[in-house]
């Protein structure tokens, strides 16, 4: 299975994809989409549209994890982090993926096992879970380990439902 995980972002929006076999994982691409301050905010989200559209017809993922919003004391900046994450569920939902949203502290627990991680505790084990990956930023460090996140979840939900299945059966 192949998973992207997307840390929404109006500046960089952050994309980091693994492939999961069982419990083999391995990193398939990360970067970031960017958008220019000091354009018109529509022209920003075409922008991150089209490059995140761009992402997923390269390399089709077929499941998405995507990080909640949070707020913060600037009503205006989580407007506008609002609507990048806008575009982080548009995009896999018009390649009519799945998409598994998460908050940053559920991220943090899964990934590094503490729910209040740093960045560094976060970049840190990402690279141990996908060992020789190169991180190509922050924002895709973080959009690792929503993959990484997603993979997990996806995976013990999975393994729920069929055993609730064959316990019905």
């Amino acid at each position: 299975m192949r998973v992207i995980g997307i840390d929404p972002g109006l500046r960089n929006l952050g994309w980091g994809i693994i492939e999961t076999d069982g419990s083999r994982v391995s990193h398939v691409a990360n970067g970031a989409c960017h958008s220019a301050t000091g354009t018109p905010l529509g022209d920003r989200l075409l922008s991150l549209h089209q490059q995140l559209s761009d992402v997923f017809t390269q390399y089709a993922p077929d499941t998405a994890g995507v990080e909640q919003t949070f707020v913060n004391k600037d009503g205006a900046g989580t407007l506008k982090l609002g609507q990048a994450r806008g575009i982080a569920m548009l995009v896999p939902a018009q390649f009519g993926l799945g998409i598994g949203e998460y908050a940053p502290n559920k991220i943090k627990k899964t990934v590094v096992g503490v729910g209040h991680a740093d960045k560094t505790q976060v970049a840190h084990m990402v690279k141990m879970q996908l060992p020789g990956v190169v991180l190509t930023g922050p924002d895709a460090t973080d959009a690792l380990a929503i993959a990484l996140c997603h993979a997990f979840h996806s995976r013990t939900g999975n393994t729920l439902s069929a055993a609730l299945a064959r316990a019905g059966a």
